[in-house]
């Protein structure tokens, strides 16, 4: 479940080096190349009380484990998008860590699997449980978080409160807002190739101190992930590379791309 922790869009790569993709018919499930489009991406829904959770397409129909038959005297079954009148367990799915991989659990026992292999099975999706050594990584995903759910921050004071707290809100006020004890921290979660989808808006928080160890913990914390490589951009060349030192003596404001170790942007740095 850590892998979809405060997660709210997510991308999931298969073996095959391809996107669980929703297709335009808002029914079939497949795989594409294509991770920027939104037909890769997927909202997360939690099952309350449970590690389940249920994968929304970008046609607001749920991932769904059929009874169907992808094709007669095969064990495989359909995937499709479906929003069915009464939400059940056919959308539901326990993710189960396996490494820097995921599989994704149906209720029959199942497992969300991307095909590979010639027609009609190249590009499909379907559940099944694999019994050849060949297939065992077609039931693992890489997972790629797109977007994080925050809590909403909470409400500000009134503009009219004669408080150090409202001066801060209040760049008028007469009274000087207190400076931060510590360095203002810029984040982000960068995909497979450490890119950062346009108009995101960085979160951010202080951090004290210059220990790298410590920042690591504490942004893992605040992304609900495990395992991440801290990145900086380089003023020159733009190009991400892992910080590997403390971070520099002044307080000066940071920005930081986060990459999966998984991710093959992580596998370059190697």
């Amino acid at each position: 479940m850590e892998f979809f922790s405060k997660a709210k869009t997510v991308r999931l790569r298969s073996h095959h080096d391809k996107y669980l993709w929703a297709e335009e018919d808002e029914e079939t499930v497949s795989q594409d190349r294509d991770g920027a489009s939104k037909n890769a991406k997927w909202r997360v829904e939690f099952v309350q009380g449970s590690p389940l959770i249920r994968l929304k397409s970008c046609y607001n129909y749920y991932l769904t484990a059929t009874d169907i038959p992808f094709l007669l005297g095969m064990t495989g079954k359909k995937v499709l998008q479906t929003l069915p009148p009464r939400v059940d367990s056919s959308v539901e799915w326990e993710p189960i860590r396996e490494g820097f991989h995921v599989k994704l659990k149906t209720r029959y026992g199942n497992y969300l699997r991307a095909n590979g292999g010639p027609p009609p099975w190249r590009n499909k999706v379907t559940h099944d449980i694999p019994h050849r050594t060949a297939t065992q990584d077609w039931v693992l995903w890489e997972i790629e978080i797109m977007e994080i759910d925050f809590q909403s921050p909470p409400p500000a004071a009134p503009a009219f409160q004669s408080s150090p707290a409202a001066a801060e809100l209040d760049p008028s006020s007469p009274i000087s807002a207190p400076k931060p004890d510590g360095r203002l921290i810029y984040y982000a979660i960068g995909g497979d190739n450490g890119h950062i989808e346009d108009g995101y808006e960085w979160p951010s928080f202080i951090f004290k101190g210059n220990d790298l160890h410590e920042l690591t913990r504490k942004l893992e914390e605040e992304i609900g992930l495990q395992d991440i490589i801290v990145c900086s951009q380089h003023p020159s060349t733009g190009k991400l590379f892992p910080l590997r030192l403390q971070l520099p003596p002044n307080n000066a404001p940071m920005h930081l791309v986060l990459v999966q170790v998984s991710s093959r942007l992580a596998r370059s740095f190697i």
